[in-house]
């Protein structure tokens, strides 16, 4: 089974992050799937586009999903020029760190999308 990658397409700050990540090395042993565009794929991991807009996902090599910030250390636990930062992160157990700066992220994220009138 291969790693999936799910993100959002229509957000400029994401889809340029992805882009950097699909010219690495190995990324093409990856599925990325644009759940903006690819909504029957989508459809297919049972997964709403709603859930799939409200948190980074990334499916791993034996069908286990991870989200948020576990889901950045599982991608990059897959391009060798990122294995590095996943290994700091899980030997000096900085999830919760990450997870909570994606939390904010997220919050600041959201918020710019309604002031822009995209929200909803």
């Amino acid at each position: 089974m291969r790693v999936v990658v799910l993100y959002d397409g229509k957000c400029p700050l994401c889809s340029r992050e992805i882009s950097h990540y699909q010219r690495r090395k190995d990324a093409d042993k990856i599925d990325w799937v644009d759940v903006t565009r690819d909504l029957d794929q989508l459809a297919t991991f049972g997964i709403s586009q709603a859930t799939a807009l409200a948190r980074f996902h990334v499916r791993d090599d034996l069908g286990n999903w991870q989200t948020g910030a576990a889901g950045f250390v599982l991608l990059w636990s897959q391009l060798p020029a990122y294995r590095w930062l996943a290994g700091t992160v899980k030997t000096l157990h900085l999830l919760p760190v990450l997870e909570w700066g994606y939390v904010r992220f997220l919050r600041w994220r959201n918020r710019k999308s309604c002031d822009e009138k995209t929200c909803g």
